[in-house]
């Protein structure tokens, strides 16, 4: 990363910091080790879309993405209350194959990208807490709650496509990719 540019920009000065700090790559790495340890065979390379010729992580989060944002613009306009609870219940759903191919992904990545990449996955987990807690309130008939909850959960989604889009697409000062392209493993 350009140091000038990640002095002068506050996001990208956090992420050096972040791709910089060790303090848990011990986490990081049994953590890593037991995601390569599991026993897929052939659905580790289906979850990391070998069989496409890139990763599928990107494809998958287009389901609770999609549902989620879709489900914002519903709160926003005069329509009916069931299609906002449907489209937050079913991004929660697509949630658990995304989750399983970024892991997957995120398990063979280089220790700079493994590090933003588990702060992608934590600002993920509160993304699907907010939604989980929006659903709930919706179904209570709480639906003010419910969009407050969705709100905080589409700006988690959004920190969380910034950490995602920053592991996948890392820049080194000269421009050059550094990071390993997930389909070449």
């Amino acid at each position: 990363m350009n140091t000038h540019t990640a002095l002068s920009n506050p996001w990208l000065a956090t992420l050096a910091r972040l791709e910089s700090s060790t303090e848990m790559d011990p986490a990081i790495g049994a953590l890593r080790q037991g995601i390569r340890n599991l026993p897929l065979g052939d659905v580790r390379d289906l979850l990391r879309g070998r069989p496409l010729g890139h990763p599928v992580h990107p494809v998958l989060v287009q389901v609770p993405i999609g549902c989620w944002l879709s489900a914002a613009v519903l709160d926003i306009a005069p329509t009916g209350r069931s299609a906002p609870i449907i489209l937050t219940a079913v991004g929660l759903t697509g949630i658990a194959p995304a989750v399983a191919a970024g892991w997957a992904d995120w398990a063979d990545l280089p220790p700079e990208q493994a590090r933003v990449g588990l702060a992608h996955a934590v600002t993920n987990v509160a993304a699907v807490a907010f939604y989980t807690a929006s659903l709930a309130a919706r179904l209570r008939g709480r639906s003010a709650r419910g969009k407050l909850w969705s709100l905080g959960g589409l700006t988690a989604v959004a920190v969380s496509g910034a950490l995602g889009g920053h592991v996948a697409y890392r820049r080194g000062p000269a421009g050059h990719e550094e990071g390993r392209r997930l389909s070449q493993h």
